[in-house]
C-alpha cells in the first residue's frame, strides 16, 4: 500500500506540474489532488522536494532496467534521454526551479550505476582496486551527465540517438584501456 501511495503522490505532482511551477505547488494541492489527507503525505515525505527526490530516483529505476553491461550500456544511456524526454514537463519545472541539484543528483545517480556495471564487467578477471574502479565510473559519470544537462539546457531538442552514438565511439575501448593501466597484478602496476 506505501508504493501505491507514493506513486499516487508521484503521478499528482507531475500533473500540478503541468499547471503551474514547482514553488507554487502546495502540500495541500498535492493531497487534494490524490484524495488524501495531509498526514498521509508526511508518512512517506518531509517535504515536497523530498518527494521531487523520490520521484526522480523512481524513474531513474525504472528508465535503466538491467541496461548496465557494455553490451547494453548505449542502450541504458539512451533510456536514460528517453526517460527525460517523457517526463519534460517534470524535469523542465525541477530544473528551473529552486531543485536544479536535484536532477542533477538524479542523473549522477543513475549514470553511475550504468557505468559502474560496465566497468566492474571489463574489469573482470583483472586486479585493480575498487577505488580505481570507483575513479573511472565517476569521470565517465561526469561526462555523462554534462551532455545531459546541455541536452536539458537546449530543450532537449538535440538527437539523444546521435549524442550516444557519438559518445559510443569516443568511449569505445577506453574503459579497458584506463582499467589495464590501473590494474595492480602484474607489469603495469606503479
Amino acid at each position: 500500500m506505501s508504493e501505491i501511495t507514493k506513486r499516487a503522490l508521484k503521478d499528482s505532482l507531475k500533473r500540478l506540474l503541468l499547471q503551474k511551477p514547482l514553488n507554487k505547488i502546495t502540500i495541500s494541492d498535492l493531497t487534494e489532488d490524490c484524495g488524501m489527507n495531509r498526514m498521509t503525505f508526511y508518512y512517506h515525505f518531509k517535504d515536497i522536494y523530498d518527494l521531487v527526490e523520490w520521484t526522480c530516483m523512481e524513474d531513474a529505476r525504472r528508465a535503466l532496467g538491467g541496461k548496465r553491461n557494455y553490451d547494453t550500456w548505449q542502450e541504458g544511456f539512451l533510456q536514460i534521454f528517453q526517460a527525460v524526454r517523457e517526463n519534460k514537463p517534470f524535469i523542465m519545472n525541477v530544473y528551473h526551479s529552486v531543485s536544479r541539484e536535484q536532477v542533477e543528483t538524479y542523473l549522477y545517480e543513475v549514470t553511475y550505476h550504468l557505468l559502474i556495471g560496465v566497468v566492474e564487467e571489463q574489469a573482470a578477471g583483472m586486479s585493480v582496486r575498487p577505488e580505481d574502479k570507483e575513479f573511472i565510473a565517476n569521470v565517465y559519470k561526469y561526462a555523462f551527465v554534462g551532455l545531459v544537462l546541455d541536452w536539458i539546457r537546449g530543450d532537449m531538442k538535440a538527437d539523444s540517438q546521435a549524442i550516444v552514438d557519438r559518445l559510443s565511439l569516443v568511449l569505445q575501448g577506453n574503459i579497458a584501456a584506463a582499467l589495464e593501466r590501473l590494474r595492480n597484478d602484474g607489469p603495469h602496476q606503479n
